[in-house]
């Protein structure tokens, strides 16, 4: 089994997730008291949120490398990025290292692909909607068209994620304004729909949602127990 190294804490409580579905799978594939090997190292979310919403982004793709420098040296055989908006360095940080990332957009495309849709929907945070390392990875390397939300859907989407899931805060209030922005994206014709941002996943399930749903928390972890033991 390859050692799984995590870049987690933003949010620690998506992060959580990482660690338990991670485990909970490798548990499923091997039986008995298997567990995954992982080394996680846990960030200040605070610091990285005030430097995102500063701009200050060449700053945030150092600390990124240092991270991931630091689980190579403690022996990581890859990297999973336990958040949709830090890969935008994902390249910088892959140019830095001698181990692979395993691109959270790579693992959700593939899961698109197997169902045959091409035009998905895509919630998270602003920077993931509204900047193209995202959506241009999913188009030119996979041909996924993506639509995104209103300019005032994207905000209410975004302060959800920092004001409250980050923060651990579940509201139905808020369940409510997603699934109607869901409609909206769907009457605009997506055929599915991505959860770009691995809080959403704390909020949204397929239940809610009549097209497929595809919860990137649940794949970039699961993608990462296949890679694990291959």
């Amino acid at each position: 089994m390859k050692t799984i190294g995590l870049v987690g804490g933003m949010s620690w409580e998506s992060s959580s997730e990482y660690y338990k579905i991670i485990n909970k799978t490798v548990k499923e594939r091997l039986g008995g008291l298997h567990s995954a090997k992982c080394i996680l190292y846990s960030v200040d979310f605070e610091e990285i949120e005030s430097l995102q919403h500063q701009g200050r982004w060449e700053e945030l793709t150092k600390l990124m490398i240092n991270f991931a420098q630091q689980l190579e040296r403690s022996g990581a055989d890859f990297i999973v990025i336990c958040t949709n908006t830090m890969h935008k360095m994902a390249r910088e940080v892959q140019n830095n290292i001698n181990i692979p990332i395993l691109h959270i957009a790579d693992a959700t495309a593939e899961k698109v692909i197997e169902q045959g849709l091409r035009k998905l929907g895509l919630l998270g945070t602003k920077f993931t909607m509204e900047e193209d390392f995202y959506k241009k990875r999913l188009k030119e390397k996979y041909n996924i068209n993506v639509i995104i939300p209103s300019d005032t859907d994207r905000e209410i989407i975004d302060s959800v994620i920092y004001n409250e899931l980050c923060l651990g805060i579940i509201r139905q209030s808020s369940k409510e304004k997603f699934k109607e922005i869901i409609k909206k994206l769907i009457s605009n014709g997506a055929d599915g729909l991505i959860l770009g941002c691995t809080e959403i996943p704390l909020l949204i399930s397929q239940e809610d949602v009549k097209v497929p749903l595809f919860d990137t928390t649940t794949i970039h972890s699961k993608a990462a127990v296949e890679f694990a033991l291959k």
